[in-house]
């Protein structure tokens, strides 16, 4: 055990400090809550002028997240999934949308939105992630080093979902802007220190909403082909979504699709970098490795931390008694180090198949809407790195995000040889 290592009654996973925390550290205190504590009560986070809740009861391991997931009428997500403290209804499901919703009204609302996925529209997104991803790495290319969160990672998914929803290029840096706020957690990098969090939160929101509601009137006026004015103006069983729908699927979209590729593409970078073998053997067969490669990103990167589920009734999961009204958190990222699922588990390994993470959730109707466009993107931004910046290397380490739900990088410095 080495001298930073926290014995199971140190660990407190509701402190600021936890979470500032190395990787390295914090992977081992997970460790040790699996082995010796896997569901383990804690206190609530000290959030200022907002009265603590009753506590929660943290899920470690890959077995229990798995039964949890399969199993939405006991434990529902309906309180809340998306923060520990018992929001109203109505804020959790605007940060939320429908990840914030039990069936029947989760299952009607995801219909109406998958459906607006049609053939057609797959096609041209899918089109046109490979020509940003051509574009973004091109940008670079000539300046030979560069901060690979703020100039690839980041744009990246902005560019995709700007270009899916039809958001002007003049809104694109308030877009990225907001959604760091929201994802923050608190991280004083993008809500100073003195600063509010649930005010910034709120205003954060706002703001994203107010954007939203002018581009969907203008979209119920002049349609276009792109995916909002889909979501405007399609019928799914003589069913619309609502103005206020709307708005928590554009801030859901914004905020989860930029900001859980963007984590995945720096730690990939990350990774590869300090396992050149690894990175040897993608680039060898970029398209043969690739299916594996980024499963295996994803599995190490576990970009969301949580997400919270709320018992219905009482109820037994491996031999603990749970009663109604609890709530649980369920820790992704330590399932995907699970030692009884994973052979070494901590050893990033670009071939690793079966590879059963959690990282896009776990199995059930809460499993991620957008995986197979976070897997395109993955695929091609590597792709198109390797092709255009075959040298790229690590030029220093990874700045951590400092938050419980988000497994953020801010900034990693990369170089490479620039092509003219």
């Amino acid at each position: 055990m080495s001298d930073n290592a926290l014995t199971v009654d140190q660990i407190d996973i509701s402190s600021r400090e936890f979470w500032g925390r190395p990787w390295a550290e914090r992977d081992a205190a997970f460790a040790t809550l699996r082995r010796e504590r896997p569901i383990a009560f804690f206190e609530e986070p000290v959030i200022e002028a907002i009265p603590p809740g009753p506590g929660y009861w943290a899920i470690t391991r890959h077995a229990d997240i798995i039964e949890i997931s399969r199993n939405p009428e006991v434990f529902s997500s309906a309180a809340g999934a998306v923060s520990i403290l018992d929001l109203p209804q109505e804020m959790s499901e605007f940060f939320g949308s429908f990840i914030s919703m039990d069936d029947p009204r989760h299952a009607h609302l995801r219909k109406i939105v998958s459906g607006t996925f049609t053939p057609r529209m797959l096609d041209k997104i899918l089109a046109d992630v490979e020509r940003v991803a051509i574009d973004i790495v091109a940008g670079v290319a000539g300046k030979g080093e560069i901060d690979l969160v703020t100039e690839v990672a980041s744009p990246f998914p902005l560019l995709v979902i700007c270009d899916m929803m039809g958001i002007p290029e003049s809104q694109q840096q308030m877009v990225l802007e907001q959604s760091n706020i929201i994802l923050s957690g608190a991280d004083p990098e993008f809500i100073p220190e003195g600063t509010d969090p649930v005010a910034a939160f709120l205003g954060a929101g706002a703001l994203l909403e107010g954007l939203l509601n002018e581009l969907a009137a203008d979209r119920r006026a002049e349609p276009t082909d792109d995916l909002l004015s889909a979501l405007v103006n399609t019928d799914v069983d003589g069913e619309r979504l609502t103005q206020q729908e709307l708005a928590s699927f554009f801030i859901l979209l914004a905020v989860a699709g930029n900001e859980t590729t963007r984590t995945a593409t720096s730690h990939g970078v990350a990774h590869l970098g300090a396992n050149p073998d690894q990175r040897a053997i993608w680039m060898a067969d970029v398209d043969g490795v690739t299916p594996t490669a980024v499963e295996e990103i994803v599995r190490f990167a576990s970009p969301v931390v949580w997400m919270r589920r709320t018992l219905t009734r009482d109820h037994v999961l491996s031999d603990h008694q749970f009663h109604e009204g609890d709530k649980v958190l369920l820790f992704y990222g330590s399932a995907n180090r699970d030692d009884a699922v994973f052979a070494d588990p901590d050893r990033f390994d670009v071939r690793r198949d079966p590879n059963p993470h959690v990282g896009f959730g776990g199995p059930g109707p809460h499993f991620c809407l957008g995986a197979h466009l976070a897997r395109r993107e993955l695929g091609l931004i590597f792709r198109e790195m390797f092709r255009q910046l075959p040298d790229l290397e690590l030029a220093g380490p990874p700045d951590q995000l400092h938050s419980s739900f988000i497994n953020g990088i801010k900034h990693l410095p990369v170089r490479f040889t620039p092509t003219t």
